[in-house]
């Protein structure tokens, strides 16, 4: 009897939990090291590969082999060029300065097959696919030619380069049964499904923007809300996962939509969460995801609301997802159920343009009939040191373990690849 008060206790509201065990994994890989690139003048910067964009774990795949992703490869934006590059801002990016730096422009966003090596403490780096046209050109992480709603590509030099419409800035990931994989993307933004060899298959858009995408390489479609298109720039899907069969996918805005304009984003805390059905290129369910306040983050609390963003979601099963929150060095997981009264805005007044005030201008949503997902904490990363910075990828690995990989910004800012094993989150 006592034995079982005390575990009924450790599940009571205020009585404190079982810490969670955590193994942090590094590597030494010398295929993820890209070498040093100098800027003219400036600082030199030792480049490597981040992997860490995304992350799955296929079901029926051995226990230690997790997927990966890369974003866009090395990229600096131009507010933060001069510490970084040790330039003057208005001299390496005199051509734009709201525009970004690629210091290695012709990088292809890759997926990357990782075994996970506990007993040692590391990981290893086994297969890199890249992403290509359908005719096996190899794309870059340029910026697509969204006129008015993009930023400037710059090379380490401070020139100016061409728009590429086959362009992907790579982030959620999921892993079918046939190989193939569904890729969140964030400046169209976009749902991306690549096939196992790396060529896109098709990319679904906002509506009314295919046309932006011309001479792509792939098929383009139009399949998402139009609003979409007022993504923030930098902003877009970042995270997305699904059933294990691919036949329901799940994507969130990492933030809320610049509707009707940046100051609108700025300030706003709603961002969406939408359900597509691949089959039929539609939208079947949209929910409000509201962000929390900058000031909870406790290793980087800030006054900015644009700070918080959504960087990942897992599947945890029918109508249960995780979602990544996270600051720069603050991350928390959130478990939230579609099926718990949560309003579906999907196909209502909230999608449309004309619609004043916007969601994301309408706040605390008091005074309407609207009820955002309810949120429950299983994670803050405050409460563990050892975790690294700015994670971004999640795989749900056998026996309840999380997979937590950072992204490293291809070592930009000194960082490296980690990994965590985290036992004792999930129920």
């Amino acid at each position: 009897m006592r034995r079982l008060l005390l575990a009924t206790c450790l599940l009571l509201p205020g009585i404190a939990q079982a810490r969670p065990e955590i193994t942090i994994l590094d590597n030494s890989d010398p295929s993820l090291r890209l070498g040093q690139f100098r800027f003219e003048g400036g600082k030199t910067l030792d480049l490597d590969i981040g992997i860490g964009s995304a992350a799955y774990h296929r079901p029926n795949d051995p226990a230690d082999i997790v997927y990966t992703l890369s974003d866009r490869g090395p990229n600096i934006a131009c507010s933060d060029a001069e510490g970084i590059t040790g330039l003057a801002a208005d001299r390496i990016c005199a051509a734009d300065k709201r525009g970004r730096l690629y210091p290695l422009p012709d990088y292809a966003p890759t997926l990357y097959g990782v075994q996970l090596l506990p007993g040692q403490k590391r990981f290893r780096v086994f297969e890199a696919i890249a992403l290509k046209t359908q005719d096996g050109r190899p794309i870059t992480g340029l910026t697509n030619p969204l006129k008015g709603r993009t930023e400037q590509p710059l090379d380490g030099e401070g020139q100016k380069l061409d728009f590429d419409p086959s362009a992907i800035d790579a982030e959620g990931l999921l892993r079918l049964p046939d190989g193939s994989f569904w890729v969140g993307e964030e400046n169209g933004p976009s749902l991306v499904h690549v096939g196992a060899d790396g060529r896109i298959l098709r990319r679904v858009v906002p509506a009314g923007t295919a046309g932006e995408f011309a001479g792509a390489g792939y098929e383009v479609v139009d399949g998402l809300p139009a609003l979409l298109a007022k993504r923030q720039s930098n902003r877009g899907i970042e995270s997305m996962a699904g059933r294990p069969d691919g036949a329901t996918l799940y994507a969130i805005l990492q933030n809320p939509l610049a509707n009707p304009d940046a100051a609108a984003y700025r300030d706003a805390r709603n961002t969406r969460l939408l359900r597509y059905d691949p089959a039929t290129n539609t939208v079947t369910g949209e929910w409000i995801y509201q962000l929390d306040d900058p000031q909870s983050f406790r290793n980087d609390p800030s006054k900015k609301q644009s700070d918080p963003r959504i960087s990942e979601l897992a599947w945890l099963g029918p109508e249960r997802l995780l979602v990544l929150e996270r600051t720069e060095k603050t991350t928390k997981l959130y478990e939230v159920r579609l099926d718990q009264g949560a309003t579906n805005i999907n196909g209502t007044r909230w999608d449309e343009a004309a619609t004043q005030p916007s969601l994301e201008q309408v706040g605390d949503l008091g005074g309407t009939d609207l009820k955002p997902l309810a949120k429950r904490l299983l994670l803050d990363s405050a409460d563990h040191p050892e975790l690294p910075a700015k994670i971004e990828g999640i795989a749900l690995l056998p026996g309840g373990t999380l997979m937590l990989i950072n992204d490293d910004d291809f070592g930009i800012t000194g960082e490296h690849t980690r990994i965590a094993l985290v036992k004792g989150v999930l129920d």
